[in-house]
């Protein structure tokens, strides 16, 4: 007897990678985190921007291309510290075409680096590792990069799907193709 085959329908869906940047050009991620060592041996240590933001605030830490001066991109709408690192969101000036090009890159997941530019006010350096711990810096922007010193420093997904939602998707999915 011949074994009988049993044809099973199968169907897979393939998510859509989240955009980093919204349609607006509003974006977030980390500019810098805690402990981590950079490719230039830096280590910027919790804190290390509390005086600078204070006295700066967001409004005069600069959104930059590549840390040219002469392209500046957008503005920063948060610049924060938390447990991790340099927290930010900034928009992109869509008015701006530079930052329209910007915008596209990342929304294509092409461009997705964050780097700071900032001047040393302390720092204690570690003979053994070579590392220099960064105590106290003066920020003085923050750009969207395509390779940064830090490579964990990333523009993160600004729109996530809630876990409840994407099960709730997930079952009409099946409900609808069942």
């Amino acid at each position: 007897m011949k074994p009988v085959l049993a044809t099973v329908r199968e169907r897979k869906f393939l998510a859509e990678p989240p955009s980093a940047v919204d349609a607006d050009g509003v974006f977030e991620g980390y500019a810098s985190l805690f402990g981590l060592a950079d490719l230039g041996k830096d280590v910027v240590m919790p804190g290390a921007f509390a005086d600078s933001l204070k006295k700066r605030g967001v409004r005069d830490v600069r959104l930059l291309w590549q840390h040219d001066p002469a392209q500046p991109i957008g503005r920063w709408i948060l610049i924060q510290e938390d447990r991790r690192g340099l927290r930010v969101r900034g928009k992109l000036n869509l008015a701006v075409e530079r930052a329209r090009e910007i915008h596209a890159l990342m929304r294509d997941g092409a461009v997705d680096g964050l780097s700071i530019g900032f001047r040393v006010e302390r720092a204690r350096a570690e003979r053994p590792t070579g590392l220099r711990r960064l105590e106290k810096l003066d920020l003085w922007e923050i750009s969207v990069v395509t390779f940064p010193m830090l490579p964990d420093a990333r523009v993160e997904t600004v729109k996530e799907t809630p876990p409840r939602l994407a099960a709730s998707i997930r079952k009409a999915a099946v409900r609808l193709f069942s």
